[in-house]
């Protein structure tokens, strides 16, 4: 789940040396490390070198590895050759390329539909793989509408969801657009969801 996620960067963050990103309380003393505590925009250290979630802004910027304007890191149309989701082309007719139906790329071990290697796909513009399709990844912000704006928003400063973005092996291709988010409850896991750890 998402606080799972969190104490993970906290604890590859000291495991490494570097300095935590989140704590418990405003002052940033408190490491957190145990419990689902809804951790505050005051309580995370954005200047320290450990890791952390992305920003929803950081993560649709990186996914969108340098194009602008695109529905996907690659251009405006997807293909199963290019990400791992479930192909519908009468519904997406417009941009889903195919073939229908689950990737069978996700078939490790005999189950399909299913995540893929990382690194199934070819990077895009930043060397990022994966970032369309596979599984929904959470990031750091309280989900908000609108989607926050200004140069390098943190998002709502409160909530009871979090985002994620991506897409998903057993979601469409309109999912797997950039630009797409959805919000989820914080303390629930599930197996179409992981996680992009980051360095500032």
């Amino acid at each position: 789940n998402w606080y799972d996620c969190v104490k993970w960067c906290n604890a590859r963050s000291e495991r490494e040396g570097k300095t935590p990103v989140y704590y418990t309380d405003d002052a940033q003393t408190l490491v957190y490390k145990t419990g689902n505590v809804n951790v505050t925009n005051a309580q995370v250290k954005w200047t320290a070198n450990g890791y952390r979630l992305p920003t929803e802004a950081e993560w649709e910027k990186a996914a969108r590895g340098g194009l602008s304007g695109k529905r996907f890191p690659w251009g405006d149309t997807i293909s199963q050759k290019q990400a791992n989701y479930l192909g519908n082309t009468g519904l997406y007719a417009a941009y889903d390329q195919g073939p229908d139906g689950s990737n069978p790329i996700g078939a490790v071990g005999g189950t399909s539909p299913a995540t893929s290697p990382a690194g199934s796909f070819a990077a895009n513009g930043y060397g990022l793989h994966d970032v369309a399709g596979n599984v929904f990844e959470w990031c750091w912000d309280w989900y908000g509408t609108p989607y926050a704006g200004g140069t390098d928003p943190h998002g709502a400063a409160t909530g009871t969801l979090r985002v994620l973005r991506g897409g998903y092996w057993d979601n469409d291709a309109s999912s797997a657009r950039c630009a797409y988010r959805t919000p989820s409850i914080p303390g629930t896991a599930f197996n179409v969801v992981g996680f992009r750890a980051v360095l500032a």
